[in-house]
C-alpha cells in the first residue's frame, strides 16, 4: 500500500503548541484517503517550536496531491494551534510544500494546497477551483467594510505646571537623543521650521507659489526675516517662500467631555522662509483662517512671548493633523483597506495574496484595538486630546476628500508640493530616503508581477486582482471618483505601482510618521495634544504665566507621554522590510527577487548610515532596517 511521509512544523511563538488531537486526509486526483490520526506512543506531538514526521499509509493509489486537510479535533481542553507548514514526501520520492502559517482555534480544520502560487486561470481542476470559491466565500463572511473608518466613537489631575522646566518631571530624559535636543532647542526658529521637513509630520509643508488673500501679510511685515534684498513677492517667485496651511482644523468641535477643563483648537496659516544657510524657518504666523483685527499675523520681530506662543499653536495642530490625519488615516486605516479587501477577495493560492500578506500582518488587530482604547468613548483621544470627543472623527471625514491615489504615491505627493528639487531644499531627508525606498520596492513588485503575469493581458484577464481593486475602490474608498483610485488594473506597470503604493504604505510611510513620535513630541510644550485657553487676539499681552497656563495639565500630559512612549516602540522580534520568514512562496525565481530586494535595501541602509555620520539630528525612520513590513504598532 502507498506510503506518505508528512512533516509538520508548529509555530516558535508562545502557546503556539496543542495537546488537541490532530487529523489529516489527503485530497488526489484518483481518490481520497481515510482521516489518519498523527500520533507517535509515548510522546508529546506539536509542541512549540516542533518540526514532527509521521508515516501515513493509504489503502489505494491516490495520483497527484492536490489538497491537505488538517483537522484539530478536543483532547482535553480547547487550545488554539499554530501551524507554519506541512511537507509531504510521496511513494515516488516527491517533496510537496504546503505553508499554512495560521492559528487553528477550537475544533477546527484547515485545507491546505500546495505552496506554488496561482492565478485563477491556471486552475483547470473543478475540485481546485471549488477550494478557490468557498475560501474567498469563508473570508468575504469574516472580513466586512462595514464602518470600517471611525464610528463616533473622567476627569484628571488638572493642576497646571509651574513652568516651562517643570515638564522635566514626566520627560524621560535620554543623553544625546532627538528627544533632548528638542527639549533644549525647541523655541528655536530653525528647530521650528527643521520639523516641517524632518519632524514625525513632514508630509504637510509646501513651496509657496502665490501668497494667500486669508493671508495678508506684506514685504514690510517680515521684512527683518528676509536676507536677499528682494521683496516678498519676488522671494515667492525665487522659490524661498514655503507654507503650512491647517485649514482643515476651521471648525472643527474642540473636546468638551472633560467639563472641568476648557479646550481649544486653532487653524493656523504658518509662513516660512528659506534663509541663506537654507534653512526652513517662519516668518509669519496667523492663528485662524479669516484675518482681521482680532486674527493678527504674529512675527519673529514681535515680543518674545507673543512669538512663541503662535509657535506653540502651530506645534499644537501639526500633532492633530499628524496623529489622526497623517498617521490614523493615511497609513493605518488605509492599510487596512487593503488588508481587508486581500482577504476578501484574493485566495491564499495566488500570488499577490502571498506577496501582500506580511504588509498587513497584525494591521486589523491593531486597529482594532486602536478602535477599542484610543479613539473610541472615553478613550486616550477624549481623555488627552483637544480633538477628542468627536472633533477627530470629523477630521477623519473632512480629510477623506483630499485621500487620493496619487497622494499615496510617494514621488507623485513630493512633487505635488513643489518639494522635489534637492538642489533647492537639500535638508529633506524623509524625501531622500523615501524616495529610495519607494524605488527598492517598486523594482521588486516589477520583478514579481513579471514572473506571474507575462503580459498586460494577463494582468487585465486575472478577474481575482480586478475584484481586489475594485473592492478597494468601492469599499474602502465608498466608490468616490475623486479619490482617483483605480477600478481596475489594465498593465504589468499599473499592478506594479499599485502593489507598491501598498507596500510602501504600510511599512515606510508608517515608519516615518510613526516612530518619531517620542523624539518629537515627548516635550509638551513642542507638541501640546491640547491648549486651555483660546488662540490670543492681540499682540504685547502674552507672559510667561500665561503660556503655561495654555499648556496641558499634568494629567494629560502624563498621558500623551505615555502614548507616544508606547506608540514609538518596536514589536518584539519585529520583522523589517524584506524579510519574509513566513515562506507563502516556494518557487526559485521569487525567492531570488526577495533576495535582491534585500541586497538593494542593504544599500539604502549604508547609504543612509553615512549621511548621519556625526550628524547632531540624525535622520533614520526611513532606514530599512527601522522599517517593520507592516502596520502593526
Amino acid at each position: 500500500m502507498p506510503s506518505y511521509t508528512v512533516t509538520v512544523a508548529t509555530g516558535s511563538q508562545w502557546f503556539a503548541g496543542t495537546d488537541d488531537y490532530i487529523y489529516l486526509s489527503l485530497v488526489g486526483s484518483a481518490g481520497c484517503s481515510e482521516k489518519h490520526l498523527l500520533d507517535k506512543p509515548f510522546y508529546n506531538d506539536f509542541e512549540r517550536g516542533a518540526v514532527d514526521s509521521y508515516d501515513v499509509t493509504v489503502d489505494e493509489e491516490l495520483g497527484e496531491i492536490q489538497l491537505v486537510r488538517v483537522e484539530k479535533r478536543k483532547y482535553w481542553l480547547h487550545d488554539d494551534w499554530y501551524l507554519k507548514y506541512l511537507t509531504l514526501k510521496t511513494p515516488y520520492g516527491d517533496y510537496i510544500e504546503f505553508p499554512c502559517y495560521r492559528w487553528i482555534s477550537g475544533e477546527g480544520e484547515v485545507v491546505l494546497r500546495d505552496g506554488r502560487a496561482r492565478l485563477a486561470r491556471d486552475d483547470q481542476i473543478h475540485i481546485l477551483k471549488q477550494h478557490r470559491r468557498k475560501e474567498l466565500e469563508t473570508r468575504q463572511k469574516q472580513y466586512r467594510m462595514e464602518n470600517l473608518f471611525i464610528n463616533r466613537f473622567m476627569h484628571m489631575f488638572q493642576s497646571s505646571w509651574s513652568d516651562f522646566a517643570d515638564f522635566e518631571k514626566i520627560f524621560v530624559k535620554i543623553n544625546n537623543t532627538i528627544s533632548e535636543r528638542v527639549m533644549k532647542r525647541w523655541q528655536e526658529d530653525d528647530m521650528f521650521g527643521y520639523q516641517f521637513l524632518n519632524g514625525c509630520n513632514p508630509v504637510l509643508i509646501r513651496r509657496c507659489t502665490q501668497l494667500p488673500e486669508k493671508l495678508p501679510v506684506t514685504t514690510e511685515m517680515v521684512e527683518c526675516s528676509l536676507e536677499r534684498e528682494l521683496t516678498l513677492e519676488q522671494e515667492v517667485q525665487q522659490g524661498n517662500i514655503f507654507i503650512v496651511d491647517f485649514e482643515l482644523l476651521d471648525g472643527i468641535d474642540a473636546n468638551k467631555t472633560d467639563p472641568c477643563t476648557l479646550q481649544f483648537l486653532a487653524a493656523p496659516i504658518c509662513l516660512l522662509y528659506k534663509n541663506l544657510a537654507n534653512k526652513i524657518v517662519p516668518i509669519a504666523i496667523q492663528l485662524n483662517q479669516i484675518p482681521g483685527e482680532e486674527n493678527p499675523i504674529f512675527l519673529p520681530s514681535d515680543a518674545k512671548y507673543d512669538w512663541l506662543l503662535a509657535k506653540i499653536w502651530v506645534r499644537s495642530s501639526d500633532f492633530h493633523v499628524h496623529q489622526t490625519i497623517t498617521h490614523l488615516l493615511r497609513t493605518h486605516l488605509v492599510s487596512e483597506v487593503f488588508g481587508i479587501a486581500m482577504y476578501r477577495q484574493l485566495p491564499a493560492v495566488h500570488p499577490i495574496f502571498k506577496l501582500l500578506v506580511a504588509h498587513v500582518r497584525f494591521t486589523i488587530a491593531i486597529n482594532t484595538k486602536a478602535r477599542e482604547q484610543l479613539i473610541c468613548e472615553y478613550g486616550l483621544f477624549d481623555k488627552a486630546n483637544a480633538t477628542g470627543g468627536g472633533g477627530h472623527v470629523q477630521m477623519v471625514q473632512r480629510a477623506m476628500q483630499d485621500l487620493t491615489y496619487t497622494s499615496l504615491c510617494f514621488p507623485e505627493a513630493i512633487k505635488a508640493r513643489g518639494m522635489e528639487s534637492k538642489e533647492d531644499i537639500p535638508y529633506y531627508f524623509y524625501r531622500d530616503d523615501g524616495l529610495l525606498v519607494w524605488e527598492a520596492i517598486k523594482t521588486f513588485t516589477a520583478e514579481v508581477v513579471g514572473i506571474y503575469y507575462e503580459s498586460d493581458q494577463v494582468v487585465e484577464e486575472d478577474q481575482e486582482l480586478q475584484d481586489f481593486v475594485k473592492d478597494v475602490y468601492v469599499y474602502g474608498m465608498r466608490g468616490r471618483k475623486a479619490s482617483g483610485f483605480p477600478k481596475a488594473l489594465r498593465s504589468r506597470e499599473k499592478l506594479s505601482e499599485y502593489l507598491t503604493v501598498v507596500i510602501f504604505t504600510a511599512s515606510a510611510q508608517h515608519a516615518a510618521v510613526n516612530f518619531g513620535q517620542y523624539d518629537w513630541c515627548s516635550w509638551i510644550p513642542n507638541a501640546p495634544p491640547t491648549m486651555r485657553a483660546p488662540p490670543p487676539t492681540a499682540k504685547g499681552v502674552v507672559t510667561i504665566e500665561q503660556i503655561v497656563d495654555t499648556l496641558p495639565d499634568r494629567g494629560r500630559s502624563c498621558w500623551h507621554l505615555g502614548a507616544v512612549w508606547a506608540l514609538s516602540q518596536f514589536q518584539e522580534n519585529e520583522l523589517f522590510l524584506g524579510m519574509y520568514p513566513e515562506e507563502h512562496f516556494i518557487e526559485k525565481p521569487v525567492k531570488e527577487a526577495m533576495a535582491r530586494f534585500r541586497e538593494n535595501l542593504e544599500v539604502v541602509v549604508s547609504m543612509i548610515a553615512e549621511r548621519n555620520k556625526n550628524k547632531k539630528l540624525p535622520y533614520y525612520y526611513l532606514s530599512p532596517d527601522r522599517i517593520p513590513n507592516s502596520v502593526a504598532i
